[in-house]
């Protein structure tokens, strides 16, 4: 089935009520030009109360290795999701089955840029000028299917009840990213739209994950 992350997390209600609707990973974005940063302070007492069986996953843009590695370890995060400008060289620091990369695709040129991240899962993502993410804009669905050729995909922009379904039938994608979507406000989430989202997604057919995989994996805890 396809895997579901809610993102921009900020509070422990929100997360501890996405956790209970069956998400397989949460996200939480350590980038301070955002509504829905968070502190590492933060994030780590939320992440602490939520079931084992969720994913953390934390968000960063350009910030250094050693400030990544610190917030990871601090917060006990699976998986890091890299928005930024980040090089290959960059990714490959990490191990491959922590990093998620991120790109807002525009044009075909740009699928040219995943060849120098191999096997690395590509969340595609809108793009808006001055925005790392969360702009609410919906993705180039053509061009993110295409990514599935080479690339696990995780589709993100604007998801939300009203198109979930729509994206799921013309990507099919691995998993999908959801933020804005399921907000009242940024970085304050709906239970009724993450319930809405969750079950129109698990009751959505032909959205098998690319040969078995899971995307969002745990790491061995500290």
């Amino acid at each position: 089935m396809t895997q579901i992350k809610i993102c921009g997390m900020t509070n422990q209600e929100d997360a501890l009520f996405a956790a209970s609707s069956g998400v397989d990973a949460l996200g939480f974005i350590f980038y301070e030009k955002t509504p829905r940063f968070v502190t590492p302070e933060k994030a780590k007492g939320i992440i602490a109360a939520l079931p084992g069986e969720v994913a953390r996953i934390g968000v960063f843009v350009n910030h250094s290795y050693d400030e990544i590695e610190r917030i990871r370890t601090f917060c006990n995060l699976d998986m890091i999701q890299l928005h930024g400008d980040e090089s290959p060289e960059f990714c490959r620091r990490f191990p491959s089955s922590m990093v998620i990369r991120s790109f807002a695709l525009r044009t075909e040129d740009d699928l040219r840029l995943l060849d120098d991240y191999p096997g690395t899962p590509i969340l595609a993502d809108s793009y808006a000028p001055g925005l790392r993410g969360g702009t609410g804009r919906i993705a180039d669905w053509n061009l993110a299917r295409r990514v599935m050729k080479t690339h696990p995909l995780i589709l993100s922009g604007g998801l939300s009840p009203d198109n979930i379904s729509e994206a799921l039938a013309a990507v099919s994608p691995d998993a999908v990213d959801i933020n804005s979507g399921v907000e009242t406000a940024p970085g304050k989430k709906d239970p009724e739209k993450i319930w809405a989202i969750v079950d129109l997604i698990r009751r959505s057919e032909g959205t098998a994950v690319a040969n078995g995989e899971r995307i969002f994996r745990l790491s061995a805890r500290l």
